[in-house]
């Protein structure tokens, strides 16, 4: 008698094949994103050294190297108002081992230009808001105006004829002075530099009268009084510079708030992204960040990374709408 051995696995075999496929490449996902990072973690930011996302940068970063045990460096990518280096950050493995530190320009920007080569939320996902700092209104010691209702007179005075710095079209410092000029009846002209490092050198020069950077970028050339600041963009004083006015004492109603956080791209495992949040709040309760955070007028925000993306949210449409009344045509 003959006994016929099929060579086709039967549907129950089959099953467990499948099953057991499927548990592996389950555990050894799991394992891959538990044991993460296991080596250098670039944190990419669009603008040059010296400007506000390269300070935040530079406070967090070492932290969370330590906390990890591995390194992480910063790698400035700045040009076309930082869309070179978010778009590198986009195209980049979700692997986990680079992520990007954004400002306010980043929910700016969508706004500006017609054609972005990234979609900022298709191609990113939120992971933490880092920081919220003011931008700070200064001017070159040689103005005669001592506080902003004297500056807003004198530009009157002068329709046309004084010109402002800005880290870029877009950038927060420009519409942050946009929004004081509509709301101020100002006409000033915008004088666009490539980044924040480069106009405020020009302003210290005396090249440029004022701008409007955050804090972080200048809070040590007024403590050397080789800028005059005056008033915060904020609705309450900053603590780094606390005999400082906010626009909004003269001005009710008016407030731009630059922020600074981390993304990373589309795709990358929700466990890498939860650690990742984790790091960061982690590094953010730390006595020495938050003083560093402190002396540069930056309050450290945190939370969760769905908190984040909402504020992102809300940020594109309320700066949207200054983009649209300020009448600045997309690219």
């Amino acid at each position: 008698m003959h006994i016929r051995i099929s060579s086709e696995p039967t549907r129950a075999r089959r099953c467990l094949v499948a099953a057991l496929c499927t548990a592996v490449l389950i555990a050894s996902g799991t394992a891959s994103s538990a044991g993460y990072p296991v080596r250098v973690v670039r944190m990419i930011v669009p603008s040059g050294t010296g400007g506000g996302t390269d300070v935040m940068a530079r406070i967090v970063a070492p932290k969370v190297g330590e906390i990890w045990g591995h390194p992480v460096i910063v790698d400035n990518r700045p040009g076309a108002a930082s869309i070179v280096g978010v778009e590198i950050a986009a195209r980049s493995a979700p692997d986990g081992y680079t992520i990007v530190m954004v400002s306010s320009g980043f929910a700016i920007t969508p706004s500006l230009v017609r054609k972005l080569s990234y979609d900022t939320v298709r191609d990113f996902t939120p992971v933490v808001h880092v920081a919220s700092v003011p931008n700070v209104l200064v001017v070159h010691p040689s103005m005669p105006a001592r506080g902003l209702k004297e500056l807003l007179a004198l530009v009157r005075s002068r329709p046309g004829q004084l010109t402002y710095a800005s880290a870029g079209i877009g950038s927060s410092p420009h519409l942050s002075m946009e929004l004081l000029r509509g709301m101020a009846g100002l006409d000033l002209v915008h004088v666009p530099y490539k980044g924040s490092g480069p106009a405020t050198i020009d302003v210290i020069s005396g090249h440029v009268p004022m701008m409007l950077p955050s804090l972080p970028t200048v809070v040590g050339q007024i403590q050397a009084g080789r800028l005059r600041a005056l008033a915060v963009t904020t609705t309450k004083r900053s603590s780094a510079i606390p005999n400082v006015p906010t626009i909004a004492e003269l001005l009710p109603g008016y407030e731009a708030v630059q922020w600074f956080g981390i993304l990373t791209p589309a795709g990358t495992p929700d466990t890498i992204v939860s650690e990742q949040n984790r790091a960061f709040n982690e590094a953010l309760s730390a006595v020495e960040v938050r003083a560093a955070l402190a002396a540069q007028g930056a309050e450290p925000v945190g939370g969760t990374a769905l908190k984040f993306a909402q504020y992102i949210r809300v940020e594109q449409t309320r700066w949207a709408s200054v983009v649209q009344k300020s009448g600045i045509a997309p690219e």
